[in-house]
């Protein structure tokens, strides 16, 4: 039964953007539930933990709190399959824990995005089930994409579209149509040229918006069109492909004129709520058109995510980002960590070229210093900055996780993407002893290293050389110093080779990327640095190896 309930404000005061758009400067933490903390004890995150630590997010010093998936699902791929778009899943909780969340949150000032999945639903879904019973023919059938196969007796898919998780993109039921699913058979793709599909996403956005949340962030954004008669694609290894062309099953023109519909849904509420594109598209260019004027209002910047720490990559990627928004009048937004893509300080801890995805932990001490210094570059930045939970810890991905406990669908799969998500998702620590470190009172889903307790919010609380507390003053002084997130554009600096120099008014940040000291003129008093710096008497300083420093000029 759907509970109904009062809306809770959103916050009026505690965000950098409350002046006009909140969304455009704002430090926007993600929460991975399962993960981030658990309340009763069960050994899986939940809602009731999450609003539990919701005072450590404020004090943290982040604007908002982007949630994954809460929503009832069978969990085929944590959470993304959604079974029912109204409710919780009992693993989290229930609406009512939703609603004490979203009140809390606004409460502390802090705003609540929540993520929503219309690509594809659950098997499991009312509608899917229908859909199966009923057989061929059946209406339920044209709000996903049920086809006939080929070959003489039907017994080749459709097409030749390939599953992102690996395997063909087609599962065929017991009556002999098959079903489209991008992504795992439990996922079946959404028909969105079905006008019931698009009349269900807006009463389910209206429902949350009545509930008080402050955005969505749109999963799989560029998904939702297909391209007309689903076309082969002829290539021998599509998944190569993904991120650097337009396919017939992403990034599709047609999915502006949904969104343009949503952003008429919002602007019917108060309180400035917000669309999050997650849009995998070729280039940055194609990426703005998500966020033009009556679109959404930011979009994840993948480019810059999957950057390596390298000055002139870093400048190219940075200049082609703020150049695409500014156009469209849309901020830029900034990542180094998501639940999808291995942890950056294990990323930067190995050589460049082996992506986004990796199994070996490398130099886990190179690996800390690199991403303490591209927290600081990312955070000086003008624009909209998102942290993933854990990551203030200086957490790196868990590598070394036995087979058994792996839950990551992918990972399943005898192609496809590398399957090793797991090891970004196990559960945050909070104290340096205990079964879980202080995540819950009865263990972790996956299990947490020996070493975790070191480096538990416990441990580096009141420690000035920790990790947590260099994204603490970090947050502290681009909230305090004027006009440190708003812009679109930076004054590039002269700076030695492999160094990264630029102005934003009377802010300057320097980032050495390369592995040795480089001496540099001061430009003012320092504010910040990722490492120990010394300041010279002859107005210079040694920045040291792979080392972000900001200063007010």
């Amino acid at each position: 039964m759907t509970q109904h309930l009062a809306a809770p404000a959103a916050p009026a005061t505690g965000t950098t953007g409350t002046h006009t758009g909140w969304w455009r400067d704002a430090v926007i933490y993600q929460v991975y539930p399962r993960s981030f903390a658990d309340g009763n004890g069960d050994g899986m995150g939940d809602l009731e933990g999450i609003r539990s630590r919701l005072p450590y997010l404020k004090d943290l010093g982040v604007d908002a709190v982007w949630l994954s998936p809460f929503y009832a699902s069978p969990q085929a791929d944590a959470g993304y399959d959604v079974a029912d778009y109204r409710a919780i899943d009992p693993m989290f909780g229930n609406l009512l824990d939703a609603d004490a969340l979203i009140r809390e949150a606004h409460e502390l000032g802090l705003r609540i995005i929540v993520d929503l999945v219309p690509n594809h639903s659950s098997d499991q879904h009312e509608w899917f089930q229908r859909a199966l019973r009923e057989g061929p023919g059946s209406p339920l059938r044209e709000r996903y994409h049920f086809r006939k196969g080929k070959g003489a007796d039907g017994e080749l898919p459709p097409n030749d579209w390939e599953s992102i998780f690996g395997g063909p993109a087609w599962t065929r039921v017991e009556d002999g149509e098959w079903y489209l699913h991008l992504f795992a058979p439990e996922q079946p793709d959404f028909n969105w040229e079905h006008p019931a599909v698009r009349d269900e996403f807006r009463s389910i956005l209206r429902f949350w918006l009545d509930m008080g949340v402050d955005g969505f962030r749109v999963d799989v954004a560029h998904g939702l069109v297909k391209a007309a008669g689903l076309p082969d694609i002829g290539a021998h290894d599509q998944l190569k492909l993904l991120g650097n062309d337009v396919m017939p099953f992403f990034d599709q023109d047609g999915v502006h004129e949904i969104y343009r519909s949503w952003r008429k849904v919002l602007q019917e509420y108060d309180g400035e709520r917000v669309l999050v594109a997650e849009a995998w598209t070729p280039t940055v260019e194609r990426t703005a058109n998500y966020v033009r004027p009556d679109e959404m209002h930011q979009a994840f910047n993948f480019q810059y995510l999957g950057t390596y720490w390298d000055a002139k990559e870093l400048r190219e990627v940075i200049d082609a980002s703020l150049a695409a928004m500014r156009p469209v009048g849309a901020p830029t937004t900034w990542v180094l960590s998501n639940h999808d893509v291995t942890r950056h300080a294990t990323r930067f801890a190995n050589p460049a070229g082996l992506g986004t995805q990796l199994r070996t932990p490398g130099d886990r001490e190179l690996g800390l210093r690199r991403a303490r210094a591209a927290t600081l570059l990312m955070l000086a930045l003008p624009g909209s900055a998102y942290v993933y939970q854990g990551e203030e810890l200086g957490l790196p991905d868990v590598t070394d996780l036995p087979d058994e406990v792996r839950q990551d669908p992918s990972f399943f799969r005898a192609t496809g993407q590398d399957g090793f998500r797991d090891g970004c998702r196990v559960p945050i620590p909070w104290t340096v002893q205990g079964s879980s470190y202080g995540f819950g009172s009865g263990g972790s889903w996956l299990p947490q290293p020996a070493t975790w307790g070191d480096l538990s919010v416990e441990a580096q609380t009141g420690d000035p050389g920790s990790t947590l507390e260099l994204y603490r003053s970090a947050l502290a002084v681009r909230r305090e110093q004027p006009g440190l997130g708003a812009g679109d554009a930076v004054e590039w600096l002269e700076a030695p080779e492999g160094v990264l120099a630029f102005r934003r008014g009377a802010f300057v940040c320097h980032a050495n990327t390369t592995g040795r000291p480089v001496r540099i003129a001061v430009p003012g008093r320092m504010l910040l640095a990722s490492e120990q710096v010394r300041v010279s008497v002859d107005g210079t300083a040694e920045l040291p190896a792979d080392t972000t420093v900001w200063w007010a000029g």
